[in-house]
């Protein structure tokens, strides 16, 4: 029984550590421009890996009201970007 349980415990230990490497990865961006009323962000920003995306300068939606206040034009942000419905969204910013 003894055993039963450490090798429990063992592979929860892993599960944890495999998704924990799956937590969302931030980009460095700056902020170019911010549409507040169409909730959108315009965002030079780098590789997007989680997206697969390179380099480049593209329109986010940002759904979430309050963290669209966080973005400021001319701003250096680090954001994670995710499909949400079929479109591009900023979901996190530090």
């Amino acid at each position: 029984m003894k055993i039963a349980i450490k090798i429990m415990v063992a592979a929860m230990l892993l599960l944890g550590t495999a998704f924990g490497t799956l937590a969302q990865e931030f980009t460095k961006g700056v902020v170019n421009k911010v549409d507040a009323k169409a909730k959108k962000v315009t965002i030079k920003h780098e590789d997007l890996k989680n997206l697969d995306m390179p380099a480049m300068t593209m329109v986010f939606r940002v759904e979430d009201p309050v963290l669209l206040q966080k973005f400021k034009e001319g701003a250096a942000i680090e954001f994670v970007a995710e499909r949400v419905n079929g479109k591009l969204a900023v979901t996190q910013v530090k």
